[in-house]
């Protein structure tokens, strides 16, 4: 009974987040409307992330614990940066950037576990826990830069934001195409759409270099 609960608000809470992801990236950026509906996509994120673990715990899930570990930071590290205009770290921040970390080497590691038991999902935690290794140093790198006003946020903290919102996008189109696709081999629909939206994110990332992007507001 619980777990068909949590199940329910789980589905509930991601079709929030896929229609305000959505929206998200087709207002202004920095915008009120984007602001507005960016606190719904997060608060979203965030029920899907509670809902996640309780239900990985109940189903023993290790893969769906990690990807909802993953999903969550990529939301909570987007938030953060667009918060924090002053870009200086707080102890929540560094907390999370190694958790990130910590999470992507969870990922190789179960994907290690996964290979010698011929589960082809190993391919989908190699790749995951590579990308939350990247996403962990980027971060980190950033708050590095920002200890000790060493450097100024400026655009790289609208960068930050985006990357990680863009990537949490991303998770929420994911979790839509494996629940209603099925498709041989079953690590595809996981990995596909990073395949194809990742060069939104660097897109993106220049055009904010070139100054052509509003900062992001909270």
């Amino acid at each position: 009974m619980i777990g068909q609960s949590l199940l329910v608000l789980h589905i509930a809470a991601g079709s929030i987040a896929l229609l305000t992801a959505i929206l998200a990236l087709a207002t202004a950026k920095g915008g009120t409307n984007h602001v507005r509906v960016g606190r719904v996509y997060a608060i979203s994120m965030t029920v899907i992330f509670l809902t996640a673990v309780p239900l990985a715990i109940l189903g023993t899930d290790i893969f769906l614990l990690l990807i909802a570990v993953f999903s969550f930071y990529l939301v909570f590290a987007g938030w953060r940066f667009a918060r924090n205009r002053r870009g200086h770290p707080r102890p929540v921040d560094w907390a999370a950037v190694g958790i990130m970390g910590l999470t992507g080497l969870g990922m190789w590691g179960y994907g290690a576990v996964l290979g010698t038991q011929g589960d082809a999902q190993w391919v989908t935690m190699v790749v995951f826990g590579t990308l939350a290794g990247a996403l962990a140093l980027a971060d980190g790198q950033f708050y590095r830069l920002m200890t000790g006003g060493r450097s100024r946020a400026g655009k790289m903290r609208i960068q930050r934001h985006l990357s990680n919102m863009l990537a949490g996008t991303i998770a929420t189109v994911t979790a839509v195409l494996v629940v209603n696709v099925d498709f041989n081999p079953v690590w595809v629909p996981w990995i596909l759409p990073t395949v194809i939206m990742t060069p939104l994110i660097t897109w993106w990332n220049i055009r904010v270099a070139k100054g052509s992007r509003v900062p992001a507001r909270t």
